[in-house]
């Protein structure tokens, strides 16, 4: 009788394979053409037009604005260069544009590299203080003395 092959595990402990770069970037593809599709969408379909986009579903069961709130109209706003009221439509997410393009960009070069994205920009000190700033955020742009945060 003989024994069966026993085939050596194609990788030692603890390493994965790498990926070609191409494959590595094809989730960073995916979401940079879905940006650019959507802002492409908001700059030609104006939000600012009634009945062509849904209303905010938060907005119409509870009447307070959300942290997205004038997200929409903030791109619409960009795409065409008004950026003084692009900031107006939601002063906290046009502020967090150049932190996302950060993080977009450290996403790719991890991923180039072969590093896990989570561990390396996921850490719970940040998280927790960007969770809680959209809180807060979220709590007084709906607060009568804070006008100026809605959108």
């Amino acid at each position: 009788m003989s024994r069966p092959a026993v085939h050596a595990h194609p990788h030692p402990a603890g390493e994965r394979p790498r990926r070609s770069p191409a494959r590595a970037l094809l989730p960073h593809g995916i979401v940079l053409a879905a940006a650019a599709g959507a802002s492409a969408l908001v700059a030609f379909v104006d939000p600012n037009q009634p009945g062509h986009y849904p209303t905010c579903p938060f907005l119409a069961m509870t009447g307070y604005y959300c942290p997205g709130c004038g997200a929409m109209r903030l791109v619409n706003a960009l795409t065409h260069g008004h950026v003084g009221a692009a900031f107006g439509f939601n002063p906290l997410l046009f502020l967090l544009l150049p932190v996302f393009g950060y993080l977009y960009v450290r996403w790719t070069v991890l991923s180039v590299r072969g590093r896990p994205m989570w561990s390396a920009l996921f850490r719970p000190v940040p998280v927790y203080s960007f969770v809680g700033v959209v809180a807060v955020y979220w709590i007084v742009r709906n607060l009568p003395f804070a006008h100026a945060l809605a959108p």
